[in-house]
């Protein structure tokens, strides 16, 4: 959501901001309907004004016998009070499409972002790690001898549909040890409070954090309206819809580790094979609730948690930042974090971490008071994955595995796996 003074005091800037997206301008449809919606609230003001001052008269016309008058100025406060109805029925319609019109326009891009089309203009910030060298050639995740007892893709089916997985044995716990890893090294070394939250939300939660109204063909809702999450910083982020903190309370930093929905929407014939693109995964999810001043600072450090848990595992992976053309619809800047597949020879997202400024903020009435007691102002708000638990089960699958079809394990993992340092090619932990 948009700030509708910013627009009136600097139009031809927000604009030029838009542009950079590749979106045509819009402030002066924006400033018409804004100034008709000004004028009759003022009209609506006026009438109520004389709608006053002829009540008081009424009575004076009534005690002096001036039944002319009376009947008048009688008359005069009907016609204003059908005419202020009229009025606030017409403001709030103005009302109406000025809030859709906002509603449906993305974040403005930092100024420091590059500009570009698409992913292939995003621009590398650093690597980490150096890919493995094979002595064979490695297989992608869902070829690998290790998981084939263990990622059955066929029962999933059968169950429900294309994009879904069954994960058992060795394959399902070390894809939880995973999460349980990401959850305890984000809450005791990266000082987040770990969240567990309805996966199942309002619709205005939706449009707290911008999945609505633009994007709801990529989720789904249930006959009774509530909506399956995306990602949780749906239900993070929206703790603190219509509410005002204190100064003292932020940073206010979470993580939690949920299911996801999506319908991926537009996604046909991409990644259908394995489990890289479903309709159901898990995710442990980042968010910060910070004071403006604080966000671009917080954006480094929760790039750097999600950064960490990849170093930690020993997966070479790259960062980088989106540009324009790419960024996501709420963000105003995104680092995204890819992790390198040998068995796809590239790297791949596993992480977008966004500084949303006061975006969602405005959507979801989240406040803060100053520490000075000033006026309340919007917080800033920012998210990331920290990380998607499939995409790095796949990623621990296709660097860690041997030509004899066994997979080697990160030993970050072992405390969460007994031990056990290796997948065998018949599916074993050992």
């Amino acid at each position: 959501m948009h700030d509708i003074r910013a627009i009136r005091e600097n139009p031809d800037a927000f604009d030029a901001a838009l542009a950079r997206r590749g979106l045509a301008p819009v402030a002066a449809d924006i400033l018409a309907i804004d100034t008709a919606r000004r004028e009759k609230i003022l009209a609506a003001e006026t009438a109520q004004a004389e709608q006053n001052k002829a009540s008081k008269e009424i009575g004076k016309a009534k005690a002096s016998g001036d039944e002319a008058e009376f009947e008048r100025l009688r008359a005069l406060v009907a016609d204003k009070k059908a005419e202020i109805a009229q009025l606030n029925e017409a403001a709030k319609a103005e009302d109406a499409r000025l809030a859709g019109i906002l509603m449906g326009l993305p974040n403005l891009p930092l100024d420091d972002i590059p500009d570009g089309a698409d992913e292939a203009d995003n621009v590398e910030l650093h690597r980490w790690g150096t890919p493995r060298a094979f002595a064979f050639d490695p297989k992608e995740h869902y070829d690998l001898p290790a998981v084939q007892a263990g990622m059955d893709f066929q029962t999933a089916a059968k169950l429900a549909g294309s994009r879904f997985v069954v994960l058992k044995g060795a394959v399902a716990r070390l894809h939880r040890a995973l999460a349980q890893f990401m959850l305890d090294t984000h809450t005791t070394d990266n000082g987040l409070t770990e969240v567990n939250a309805p996966v199942l939300v309002r619709e205005e939660m939706m449009y707290g954090t911008g999945q609505l109204p633009k994007f709801g063909e990529d989720s789904y809702q249930t006959r009774e309206g509530w909506w399956l999450i995306p990602t949780s910083e749906v239900t993070l982020t929206n703790t603190v819809s219509d509410t005002i903190l204190d100064a003292a309370d932020l940073p206010r930093r979470m993580t939690a580790h949920s299911l996801c929905f999506r319908s991926e929407a537009g996604s046909a014939g991409r990644d259908t094979a394995g489990m890289l693109r479903q309709h159901q995964f898990e995710k442990v999810e980042m968010v910060s609730i910070t004071t403006p001043d604080a966000g671009r600072e917080e954006l480094e450090r929760m790039t750097k948690c999600a950064e960490g848990i990849l170093e930690r595992l020993g997966l070479p992976y790259r960062t980088v930042v989106l540009c324009t053309g790419d960024v996501g619809f709420g963000a105003r800047r995104t680092h995204d974090i890819e992790v390198w597949l040998p068995g796809q020879n590239t790297y791949r997202e596993i992480s977008s971490v966004s500084l949303c400024g006061d975006f969602q903020a405005r959507r979801m009435n989240a406040r803060y008071r100053p520490a000075d007691g000033g006026k309340p102002e919007y917080v800033h708000t920012l998210n990331g994955s920290g990380l998607a638990v499939g995409r790095c089960l796949i990623a621990v699958l296709e660097n860690g595995q041997e030509e004899d079809g066994s997979v080697t394990l990160p030993q970050a993992l072992l405390p969460w796996l007994g031990g056990k340092t290796r997948l065998t090619a018949d599916g074993e932990l050992v």
